[in-house]
This record gives C-alpha cells, structure tokens and sequence, in this order.
C-alpha cells in the first residue's frame, strides 16, 4: 500500500493544468469534521493552498494567508489549507501541530489533513505553499490559477503583485486572470517513502 502511494505521488506530478476540472474530495479538518468543496453551495470556488507548520515559506505566509481569506471568502473565493506532508518522518506537520499551529496564528480558514498524500497528488502540488483556485461552472470546479500567493515572499510590504486576489477579481469581473501560472515558491512536499 505504501508502494502504490508514493508510487501514485509521483506519478501525480503532472497534476492539474489551468483549465482542468478538479475530483472534489474530503478530508478531516482541524475541528474533526470531514469536509469537502460540495459542502459549501454558497462558493463560487475556492483558493486551495497546500500547506503545513513547519516549513520557512510558509511560515512567512500564514498571516497573509489569514487575511487572504479575509478578501477572498467575502467575494465567494474561500481558503482552503491542505497539509499533505508526511507526518511520520515530520512530526511538527502531525495533525495535533497543525491544531495547535492554526490555534496560534489563528487561522479563519478550513486546515485539511491529507494523509494519504493523495489529493496533493492529484493536484499534482510540489510545494508549500502551492496555490490553486478554483472556480465553479456548470457543476464543475475549474481550476483558474495555479502558483504563488503573491510576488514577494520575504517583503509583505513590498509586494507588488498579489496574484490570488488579481485573479479573483479577474473572475468576478468575468474576464480572463490576467497571469494563471507563476512559479510556487516553497519547501517540497514531504512525500511518504515506500
């Protein structure tokens, strides 16, 4: 089993491509609760990051990610954290740290544990933090951008281009995202070894 799933991750390399629908799926939150993208009938899509506690970039992020979310739910685009690291080899990504980690930077978002690293896979994530939004057509959960949070990963203030926010708007406005792919700047996934 432990063959097929750290053979299934790299193969998942490719993952989704801009223009792909995405499988929904469900995973346990931080609360306990399994949730998945079909729970909420309200969103328009959704602002995926792949995510977890211990990696620099990440931690540099969180509090934009928090008040990510503060701009992108309002307008139907909520986050969604989804740690896939390997929490064997990582304890600091278990899932006790990530209750605790969420509780300490107090996060206003669903923290998803993918255990098997499956759903990392499908989407074919690489790093932490690795963005994914999605947006929701005919049924479908569409995927509009994929890459990085914003242009500056070291200077919050000096961000020039916020890449997640620019393509919400785009979406909103019904127009094209003006950049749908950048590079995802961040520690490599910790996948399970077979």
């Amino acid at each position: 089993m432990m063959a097929m799933i750290a053979t299934s991750a790299m193969a998942g390399a490719q993952g989704y491509n801009v223009g792909d629908a995405v499988a929904d799926f469900k995973l346990k939150n931080i609360d306990g609760k399994m949730l998945s993208m079909a729970d909420n009938k309200e969103a328009k899509g959704y602002v995926i990051i792949f995510s977890c506690n211990h990696c620099p970039y990440v931690v540099k992020y969180e509090d934009r990610m928090v008040a990510l979310n503060s701009v992108t739910a309002p307008a139907g685009y909520p986050v969604i954290a989804i740690n896939s690291n390997d929490a064997v080899a990582y304890p600091d990504d278990s899932y006790e740290a990530m209750k605790v980690r969420a509780e300490e930077k107090g996060f206003n978002f669903p923290y998803l544990l993918d255990e098997s690293q499956a759903i990392a896979s499908a989407f074919g994530a690489q790093r932490t933090p690795h963005v994914y939004v999605v947006q929701k057509m005919g049924g479908k959960m569409v995927v509009k951008y994929i890459g990085a949070i914003d242009d500056n990963v070291d200077q919050p203030d000096a961000v020039k281009v916020k890449y997640v926010e620019d393509a919400i708007s785009a979406l909103n406005a019904g127009k094209p995202v003006p950049v749908a792919n950048t590079k995802a700047i961040g520690c490599g996934i910790k996948w399970k070894k077979s």
